[in-house]
């Protein structure tokens, strides 16, 4: 179990990014963070993986606090981050030094068949498109099998088709593994899609504003109405997060306009 105990976060500077965050994550399941530009959605994701400790707070993986970079918490970033003069088989296997050698090329290469590039293991980086080369930085996350995976907006700098493959491949990736996962993105329906909940969050400083539960049954129908109705909740929760009002029960089968553009 991950959890997040009244987190804050202020820097030397005197801006307080985050104040009192605090939710817990159950073995397995998605999580999805969501809010407005600067409202300490990635300065959440840096403390739970151990790359910025909170001025305030704690985090706990399984009862042990999180200070530093772990083993068990594996993290991808919106630039996929490869090592340029690593080939893609040894980029996926980069974080498995401490196994024998093929050992290590056994389990790149599952990785690389699940995220459909077995082909191209013995490239170089710059030979794969942007989709590709995030499919490869996914499956080198995944590799150690982390009990939490943290996601900064993976795609947000992809084309909407490649996007929508990617959160396919995620999907059928995290079906094997089932780690606990903490999503930050700014696209509402890529939330729905992923997560188990959705923590909309509020600025000034950042805190969790809302918590809306996405109960639909996987695979997702993007144009269902159960869909368009946690859309509904969430575009309304965003729109509301800005004047810092609670958002209204909303009726599956009236789930009024909640449409506006929030952003």
């Amino acid at each position: 179990m991950l959890s997040v105990e009244n987190v804050g976060k202020t820097y030397p500077n005197g801006v307080r990014a985050l104040e009192g965050t605090s939710f817990i994550v159950q073995p397995g399941e998605i999580v999805a963070v969501i809010g407005g530009s600067g409202c300490g959605k990635s300065t959440l994701l840096r403390a739970i993986s151990g790359l910025d400790r909170p001025t305030r707070g704690r985090i706990l993986l399984d009862g042990e606090p999180i200070t530093s970079p772990h083993e068990k918490i594996g993290i991808v970033f919106q630039e996929p981050r490869l090592l340029p003069w690593l080939t893609v088989a040894d980029n996926v296997a980069f974080g498995l030094t401490d196994r024998p050698m093929s050992r290590r090329r056994h389990r790149a290469a599952g990785a690389l068949s699940r995220v459909g590039l077995a082909e191209k293991a013995g490239v170089w980086p710059r030979e794969l498109s942007g989709g590709q080369a995030q499919r490869v930085a996914i499956a080198r996350a995944l590799v150690p099998q982390p009990e939490v995976l943290l996601l900064d907006e993976p795609f947000s700098a992809l084309d909407a088709f490649t996007r929508v493959d990617l959160q396919d491949h995620l999907l059928d990736l995290w079906a094997d593994l089932r780690p606990m996962m903490v999503l930050v993105t700014h696209d509402v329906d890529e939330a729905i899609v992923l997560a188990d909940r959705i923590m909309v969050m509020r600025s000034r400083p950042g805190h969790i504003f809302e918590e809306i539960q996405a109960d639909i049954p996987r695979p997702r129908d993007r144009h269902s109405a159960s869909f368009d109705h946690v859309k509904s909740r969430v575009l309304m929760a965003l729109d509301r997060s800005l004047v810092g009002e609670r958002v209204p029960e909303v009726s599956a089968e009236h789930p009024g306009t909640g449409a506006a553009m929030w952003w």
